[in-house]
């Protein structure tokens, strides 16, 4: 079973006390408004925290939510949540396929917080069931995973169907407010340049996993590529996405060099440095790292003709893209969740699947930059079929569908790709051999 890990939005879970007194199962304000009936797919602390947000949400709008439906690969640990908001055990799911008795419920909207392997699987088919549906980030792993949750959302679209996304940043106001400003009205002039960073301390398991079984892979899903994307993927995706945002579409190609050095469980690189060039001699540097005892930086610098910005330092726009009526959550969390219940309750259709899918197959063009050493074309990966098929259809292994039917084979770990290389199959790294840990 995984250990929940700590994350920047368990920051910001202070802001919950603004709330005083508020129960799980009392978050319904007082009985005002429709009921919508919410599930989740993905019991682990980020699945259980916007769960638990998607009732704050519904407080500040002044709704009702009530939870009707769980699943999760451990089916033990989707029913240790239905005891928490009264989810009966016969709507507990779980193994591979639990998403499919999950969608089988009159759940209306879905909450994905699954490992990332599994979600163009899990969106298509709640798309296909009817469903409204917020994703986590990343939505994908490789190219065919991105361009299937785009398709999904197109699908969404016609059917009125809301899809919000996990890019937490694009729902905080100031960020919004910011964008405006400098990417809609120009009040900074042209963008000229950029760096975006996710370098943070070690994250997840220091020991050796040592993974027998198909269990063993999901539980420690963080670790391995195949399932989290590694971390370029798997969290500065979030960084990422604000560059794209900011640039206003995804780079022309990406060059790089990344490595790995001190984790000794899994087949993730320690550290990325990837250029991404958008094209018209714009550049934006992206760099993140999970390594202890080095400089921290998470965050986002734009340079403009007339000044630079963080992405969320300028928020006085001439023109409020922020809806009047729609509520200021304490957190960008909560926000998320306010933005879905308030969507959903204005049966609008609403498509963040292609920005997050764009976002997340950014950062997959990046990890395949620095996997490989060679410069990679957006155009090769996402859009042109012919030109590099490898790339186009490059799959990573073990798939979502090797989990449904038993196939899954457990990768080497430690066993990292070396850029250079050619066709030489992957080795493993010298300095992974007897290190006991990243100090």
């Amino acid at each position: 079973m995984e250990k929940p890990t700590t994350s920047r939005r368990d920051f910001m879970k202070g802001a919950v006390a603004a709330f005083g007194g508020l129960t799980i199962l009392g978050a319904t304000a007082k009985g005002q408004g429709k009921t919508y009936k919410v599930g989740l797919i993905g019991c682990g602390g980020r699945g259980k925290g916007a769960l638990g947000d998607s009732f704050l949400a519904a407080k500040i709008l002044g709704v009702e939510v009530k939870c009707v439906a769980l699943a999760d690969y451990f089916k033990d640990r989707a029913e240790q949540a239905g005891k928490r908001y009264d989810v009966p055990p016969e709507r507990c799911f779980g193994g591979p396929k639990c998403y499919e008795g999950f969608l089988a419920t009159d759940v209306e909207i879905v909450l994905m917080a699954q490992a990332p392997l599994f979600r163009p699987v899990h969106l298509e088919a709640a798309v296909k069931a009817g469903k409204h549906c917020f994703v986590e980030k990343p939505v994908a792993v490789d190219p065919p995973g991105c361009r299937r949750v785009i398709a999904a959302g197109e699908e969404a679209k016609k059917k009125g169907l809301i899809i919000v996304s996990g890019t937490e940043m694009r729902h905080e106001h100031p960020f919004r407010l910011t964008h405006q400003a400098v990417a809609v009205e120009g009040a900074l002039g042209r963008l000229l340049a950029g760096r975006v960073s996710f370098c943070i301390a070690h994250m997840f398991h220091r020991s050796p996993i040592n993974p027998k079984t198909a269990d063993d892979l999901v539980a420690s899903w963080q670790d391995w590529t195949a399932l989290s994307g590694d971390h370029i993927v798997e969290q500065h995706v979030h960084n990422i996405d604000i560059a794209n945002w900011f640039v206003g579409h995804p780079p022309e190609t990406a060059a790089g060099f990344g490595g790995r050095a001190r984790r000794n469980a899994g087949d993730m690189y320690d550290f990325h440095s990837v250029d991404f060039d958008y094209g018209k001699g714009l550049h934006i540097h992206s760099m993140c790292r999970q390594i202890n005892g080095c400089w921290i930086w998470t965050g986002h610098d734009f340079v403009y003709e007339k000044g630079h910005t963080n992405g969320r330092d300028l928020p006085k726009p001439e023109k409020s893209p922020i809806p009047a009526d729609l509520p200021k959550a304490p957190s960008s969390s909560q926000q998320e969740q306010v933005d879905v219940l308030y969507a959903v309750s204005k049966g609008q259709p609403l498509d963040e699947a292609k920005a997050v899918a764009e976002s997340s197959a950014t950062a997959v063009l990046g990890r395949v930059a620095t996997y490989t050493g060679k410069l990679i074309s957006w155009a090769d990966m996402m859009v042109d079929p012919k030109k590099d098929p490898d790339l186009y259809n490059l799959t990573l292994k073990p798939t979502a569908e090797d989990f449904e039917k038993g196939t899954v084979e457990i990768p080497q770990e430690n066993v990292v790709p070396i850029p250079g290389s050619g066709d030489a199959p992957p080795r493993r790294t010298p300095a992974q051999k007897g290190r006991k840990g990243n100090k």
